[in-house]
């Protein structure tokens, strides 16, 4: 347990030590607690925040990320002057402003399955703020692996869910998911969007389950998935059993060390590389300027549409293209793109299911053609 409290600290945490269920000794165990957050983007925010302002003693930020302008609609820890930093500083900074006494072990780095058990280590649990299936796989399997609880939260569009992972006795990731889905099939928060103040709900929640485990109090999360729907404003709550046959957390494990997760979530580790069959946003500029002949369409969204597009474009969102093939020319080139590049590679395999021989994914998107070709389309 932690050092007795100072004077300066007796008054910061007055509100704390008047609870019964805290204390004194409550708030010595949370000073002597470490806590690694997994990315501080829009649940890292709430998290680290609150956490520190609880008097969690070190924190740990695990984030590679520089502050990008989309950042600011949700990650309220990053403001308008630090967009280019480092996230682990930029967050550091905010954290330490708020509690000066905090320790900050800030890693700058892509957590990964050759480094996740040595950072793991040295801290006594880790609150997944993670938006991919790769790295929530490989936090869970980390967690268990080094018997720490994996306190774990998303958020989706107007949805996010929360629970306990890889407690003592509980399910772990791998109980709700046992194999993640399709690649392209689940959008990711940058294709699907997300309400700015979701990701303030679903991290708070995850701050107040941390809090609770350190403590020691209350009924945590564990074997209960929460689910939060803001638009209807609703809460409802499902039953996580542990899965006895799980390769993970099961009775006879089968996963003893971290495993290639971008392979198994089959999900490729740079997304904007262009892999062969695909066409860069160089190349489709040249294609353009030359006049070639091909049809360019675009799988985004109308409301997507109307943000920015690439001259030429013809709309046809993804969900309609099953329906809308016959509106294409069998014998023509075709270049799909999207946001990113992730649901027009799923529209070129559903083209060339259906036949379509000359089919070409635009890589990276129209990020990437902001990026390289025109400046002047907005990104979002």
């Amino acid at each position: 347990m932690g050092g007795a409290l100072t004077h300066d600290e007796t008054l910061r945490y007055n509100r704390h030590l008047t609870l019964p269920e805290v204390g004194m000794e409550g708030q010595r165990k949370l000073k002597a607690a470490s806590v690694l957050l997994v990315g501080a983007g829009g649940l890292g925010s709430p998290l680290g925040l609150y956490l520190a302002a609880a008097g969690i003693g070190r924190i740990g930020i695990v984030d590679f990320d520089l502050v990008d302008p989309t950042n600011l609609q949700r990650q309220v820890i990053h403001w308008t002057r630090d967009v280019g930093r480092r996230k682990v500083d930029s967050a550091a900074e905010k954290m330490l402003a708020i509690n000066p006494e905090l320790r900050v072990t800030r890693h700058h780095m892509a957590l990964s399955s050759r480094n996740a058990l040595e950072i793991f280590q040295d801290y006594d649990l880790v609150a997944d703020g993670s938006d991919n299936f790769p790295t929530r796989y490989l936090v869970n399997d980390a967690c268990v692996l080094s018997a720490k609880p994996d306190v774990y939260g998303s958020v989706f569009r107007f949805e996010g869910q929360a629970t306990v992972f890889a407690y003592p006795g509980g399910p772990c990731y791998r109980c709700l998911y046992p194999e993640p889905p399709a690649p392209g099939l689940v959008p990711s928060c940058a294709e699907g969007g997300v309400l700015g103040v979701l990701p303030g709900i679903i991290g708070l929640i995850q701050a107040a389950e941390a809090v609770k485990l350190i403590l020691g109090i209350g009924e945590p999360l564990v074997g209960r998935l929460l689910l939060y729907d803001a638009l209807g404003m609703r809460f409802r709550e499902l039953r996580v059993p542990r899965n006895p046959e799980c390769p993970m957390c099961g009775e006879r494990p089968t996963i003893a060390a971290p495993i290639d997760y971008h392979q198994f979530c089959g999900v490729p580790a740079q997304e904007t590389k262009v892999s062969e069959g695909d066409i860069g946003v160089i190349e489709l500029k040249e294609k353009l300027d030359r006049g070639d002949k091909f049809e360019l369409i675009d799988v985004r969204e109308p409301h997507e549409h109307r943000i920015c597009r690439i001259p030429g474009a013809k709309l046809i969102p993804l969900g309609e293209l099953p329906k809308r093939m016959a509106e294409l020319d069998r014998a023509a080139e075709i270049v799909v793109h999207c946001k990113s590049g992730v649901r027009s590679a799923r529209a070129c395999g559903l083209l060339r299911q259906a036949g379509f021989e000359r089919v070409r994914n635009l890589a990276g998107g129209i990020l990437a053609w902001s990026d390289k070709v025109d400046p002047s389309v907005p990104k979002y």
